[in-house]
């Protein structure tokens, strides 16, 4: 068999292994060390109640407190600035590959992907600020 034909099993299992990964993730109680068997032990129920806030950084605060609002603006402000910048270089991409040699257009097309991954980046270094003040600062008052 040739390298070629291998390859689509190798990704496969790959993808496999990673989506098989968080039921691995969460085999121990964090509080006591014992294996969790109820309600909570499905993987896919503590992802989803990380995502619903219930056992994230908002659970504990008043859901009208300012640092609560605050927190769910920047939230949504920078998730929204993510997908543009992922947006940007999707369209990039569709340039890039409709460019039909046009060496202009390729460069534009280029020079936006670089551009929307200097603002991915910065979103995430931002959301990553904002997440550490979140829970290291403003948890504590």
């Amino acid at each position: 068999m040739k390298l070629k034909s291998l390859k689509p099993i190798f990704t496969l299992l790959l993808l496999t292994a990673i989506m098989t990964l968080p039921y691995f993730v969460f085999a121990q109680d964090a509080n006591n060390g014992s294996v969790n068997t109820g309600s909570s032990a499905n993987p896919i129920k503590i992802l989803e109640n990380i995502a619903t806030g219930e056992s994230g950084p908002y659970n504990k605060a008043n859901e009208n407190s300012l640092p609560t609002i605050l927190g769910l603006v920047i939230n949504g402000a920078l998730s929204l600035l993510g997908v543009i910048f992922i947006i940007l270089m999707v369209l990039a991409g569709y340039n890039w590959m409709t460019a039909s040699g046009n060496e202009q257009r390729i460069e534009e097309a280029k020079d936006t992907i670089k551009r929307a991954i200097i603002g991915l980046v910065i979103v995430l270094g931002s959301w990553a600020i904002w997440n550490f003040i979140l829970v290291n600062v403003i948890e504590i008052l």
